[in-house]
């Protein structure tokens, strides 16, 4: 650094790294030069950083840890996701990419446990998931103290609760603090992210900065040709997605039930990994369809995939069990509502049993894939009807058009199926009804 300048006016343009001269504001996308400044002149300790697609959000929090710790021989920092097994392939390559921008000689990284070095000060990066919160409450430096948290991926955590309490746990023995959060925010105005912004709008946020940015904000340059054609070709066929996706824009109606699915491609490797596959089947034949799904619960990771789907009117049971012997199919948890096409099917060749339902069922389902279940992922070309009910699946609303707590009964043939499909996660309660089996 030069002498007699100081880093925390926000003015510089030029620091010296080890033995690279670098133009700091020139790795930093324009849309971020505001915050940075901000953080150099201590303006706030909580950043709210939300935005779309491409709004380089991740690459400025990156940047700005590695950049701080080298500037503060007392500082270290705390990388978080929810789920620890995510960290490497995300956040831990990301702080690498921004450590070589400014002299990787001078960073060593570490894979057992995850973390980063600066060698010439032993300021350490080091990262953890809010899944392993004795590793968290067990964090400590062997110098300085934990100038800089970094919550990506915020819509992945519980709730502010969850949040704070990490919080309170890092945040000490220091005087200056950057807390970082980066999301995109969820789509429905009921998430408790959106209603948190809500609050700070509202309320005194004297020691937060809210910061939205999107791909729009950045120099094409940046991101690539490609990445500009894939946003205007979204623009075009879904409106929607595309406010929500790219521009970081709240497009739900707030009545959505299910706020942790997420629709993205599953793949055959995965699918291959999967320790175990459950089945569900939801009765029908003329109006309503006949359902059969195929999913997978990873009760480590809370996350529910599903990834195969039978969804068809008119279709008979003896051709229904033809069609699921040849996808691999082989026991079924059915609506218990129909126990002659339940014995028909283990007479066909696929085992079935019925469900186990009972008064309050329905409630319980529906409380275990909402709470229960941290994510939803449902494969949209696999599954397309599945897909689409659980996205549409909304709460009832009253005559003023409120929403209320009440499920429908209608337009989620698939929704059932998978109910029925998880009750090996579920144990029949005295009433009759499901609760949840903790620990399976």
């Amino acid at each position: 650094m030069e002498p007699g300048r100081d880093w925390r006016s926000g003015f510089i343009l030029k620091e010296v790294c080890g033995n690279a001269a670098v133009d700091v504001l020139k790795v930093i996308a324009p849309p971020f030069h505001g915050v940075h400044a901000d953080i150099g002149a201590g303006g706030h300790t909580h950043y709210w950083l939300k935005g779309g697609r491409g709004s380089t959000k991740s690459s400025f929090v990156s940047i700005e840890i590695i950049w701080g710790i080298m500037q503060d021989p007392d500082a270290n920092a705390v990388v978080m996701r929810k789920v620890g097994k995510t960290l490497r392939q995300s956040v831990y390559e990301q702080m690498l990419w921004a450590s070589e921008l400014f002299g990787p000689e001078d960073w060593k990284p570490g894979l057992s446990p995850l973390e980063l070095t600066y060698l010439p000060t032993g300021g350490k990066i080091i990262f953890r998931g809010a899944d392993e919160p004795r590793k968290l409450k067990s964090t400590k430096f062997k110098q300085g103290y934990c100038k800089f948290v970094w919550f990506e991926e915020l819509e992945e955590f519980r709730d502010m609760e969850e949040i704070r309490s990490v919080t309170q746990s890092l945040i000490r023995g220091g005087d200056r603090f950057a807390v970082f959060y980066s999301f995109n925010p969820p789509k429905s105005r009921n998430s408790w992210i959106n209603r948190q912004l809500d609050a700070l709008a509202a309320g005194d946020a004297a020691d937060v900065l809210v910061h939205h940015s999107t791909y729009l904000d950045v120099d094409s340059a940046w991101l690539g040709e490609q990445f500009g054609i894939e946003a205007e070709q979204l623009r075009k066929i879904n409106p929607t997605a595309y406010a929500h996706e790219y521009l970081g824009e709240v497009t739900g109606t707030g009545g959505e039930i299910f706020e942790n699915l997420q629709l993205r491609q599953v793949s055959d490797e995965e699918i291959a990994g999967f320790e175990r596959a459950l089945e569900g089947v939801d009765w029908g034949f003329a109006t309503d369809p006949f359902v059969w799904v195929r999913l997978s619960y990873d009760k480590t990771r809370r996350v529910l995939y599903i990834f195969d789907e039978i969804y068809r009117t008119g279709l008979s049971n003896r051709a229904a069990a033809e069609m699921i012997l040849e996808r691999g199919g082989s026991g079924v948890i059915a609506d218990s509502a129909e126990p002659k096409s339940i014995a028909e099917f283990n007479e066909l060749g696929v085992r079935a049993r019925k469900a186990a339902k009972g008064p309050g069922s329905l409630g319980y389902g529906m409380k275990f894939l909402t709470l229960e279940v941290a994510e939803i992922v449902i494969d949209p070309r696999r599954c397309p009807h599945t897909a689409r009910e659980f996205n549409n699946y909304e709460y009832e609303r009253d005559e003023n058009g409120v929403a209320s707590d009440a499920y429908p009964d209608k337009n989620n043939h698939a929704i059932d199926a998978v109910r029925y499909a998880l009750e090996p996660y579920m144990k029949a309660g005295k009433s009759g009804g499901v609760r949840f089996v903790k620990g399976l």
